[in-house]
């Protein structure tokens, strides 16, 4: 399990706005996309919408996609300089808790925490003056946590649109000028030989498994198998043993067999999800994220008071855990790769695999990224009532998947065959 949470009081992290090390780290940028990440090709589109509105003196708020959460914030660089201006940025705050390297080079950076675990003022507040400011874009991942689905958004988090609406009003009383939102798409473009690499891929997984590789099936099938027996190792682990049905619909009820006891256990009956549930699957899916963080807010607050027993802290942190897996099988979209089977979905669905097997996955290269920026959106001081959702967040969302759409042809097709 990856170390997202953490069991110490939290405390807000402030950025350094510097002007020296933005521009002494861009030099070293691209080599550590690289070296990390085996990026080597980058393409920036449409900049120059983003240097309009910098010139024009609006407050800037970019709504990435978040597919790759190492990668991601750093590949951003690659625009800030294309832009010809640093940025600031809201980063969970387990990334500062690295090392204190990292957290010296994150603040220079321009990166502040936001607390994930609750509700974060002094996060919120400083987002609304950097906007208000205007001196920096500000980057917000709007989805919330990093997913490994490059081609398909999950749900925007509404906290994005407060934010830019308080510092639309902080703006117009001090007679400043527009707030604006451009959605970013980042697609990673993967340029190698795709059904060696996947062939190799598949056949360290299978042998972990102890499985003869099975290199005479076509790939899509030896996903689907090797998906089934990790869903099937879970089933045996929590529930009576494999379950019947098909595989979305099971790895929906092991979703469910994790949160709902837990959310009997810490949450209020007025906090729980309603007893009739949406027959959607992938609607039950995006409502997980937020169904994860209810529970992590519940029972962190006991493990940071540091008054509980070995065992009891042992209890919590086993729930944690439950609650990671749960959130981690709800990035697996529904016929993501059948949809559109490209070299670039089959390796994000292996990297899955890998990632939940030993929470690390497999460098890839050569990979091009391709950062996409999109129309500015203004926004206005009040929110429109009526209609269904915030019509901010509805507009991000259609011109953010709209752009991943579009950026998915660019990914090279896979064939059914085993060759």
């Amino acid at each position: 399990m990856h170390r997202v949470v953490i069991d110490k009081p939290y405390q807000f992290v402030p950025p350094i706005e510097s002007r020296f090390w933005p521009w002494i780290l861009q030099f070293y940028l691209e080599r550590y996309l690289w070296r990390t990440h085996g990026i080597d090709q980058f393409e920036v589109r449409d900049a120059e919408l983003l240097r309009r509105s910098i010139e024009a003196g609006h407050g800037v708020l970019l709504t990435p996609n978040h597919s790759r959460p190492d990668s991601d914030p750093m590949v951003l660089g690659m625009l800030a300089r294309e832009a010809g201006r640093p940025f600031f940025a809201m980063a969970a705050w387990h990334v500062f808790q690295q090392s204190s390297l990292t957290t010296f080079l994150l603040r220079r950076m321009g990166a502040f925490s936001v607390y994930r675990e609750g509700m974060d003022k002094a996060a919120v507040t400083k987002a609304i003056d950097v906007l208000a400011a205007a001196r920096r874009p500000l980057v917000i991942f709007p989805e919330g946590v990093g997913t490994r689905t490059n081609d398909r958004l999950h749900t925007l988090r509404e906290g994005v649109s407060l934010i830019a609406r308080s510092a639309a009003r902080k703006r117009a009383k001090s007679g400043g000028g527009q707030i604006v939102v451009h959605p970013v798409a980042m697609k990673y473009v993967f340029r190698g030989e795709p059904h060696r690499v996947v062939d190799r891929l598949l056949g360290q997984i299978e042998q972990r498994l102890s499985w003869r590789p099975q290199s005479e099936l076509p790939p899509l099938e030896r996903i689907r198998k090797l998906g089934e027996a990790l869903l099937t190792l879970k089933e045996l682990e929590f529930l009576d043993g494999p379950q019947t049905g098909g595989l979305y619909e099971r790895l929906d009820r092991l979703i469910e067999r994790l949160l709902a006891p837990l959310e009997e256990r810490w949450l209020s009956e007025s906090m729980r999800p309603a007893a009739e549930a949406t027959p959607d699957i992938e609607a039950r899916r995006r409502e997980v994220v937020t169904r994860v963080k209810q529970l992590r807010t519940a029972i962190l607050p006991e493990l940071i008071d540091g008054e509980l027993s070995e065992s009891q802290r042992e209890a919590r942190w086993r729930d944690l855990q439950d609650v990671y897996i749960a959130q981690a099988m709800s990035f697996f979209p529904a016929d993501y790769i059948a949809s559109r089977p490209s070299a670039d979905r089959y390796l994000e669905s292996i990297q899955r695999f890998e990632d939940a097997l030993s929470d690390q996955t497999t460098r890839l290269e050569p990979i091009k990224v391709v950062i996409q920026v999109g129309e500015p959106i203004e926004v206005a001081e009040r929110r429109t009532r009526g209609g269904e959702g915030d019509p901010l967040m509805l507009q991000i969302t259609e011109q953010l998947q709209g752009m991943l759409d579009q950026l998915a042809g660019e990914s090279q097709a896979m064939d059914e065959s085993n060759e």
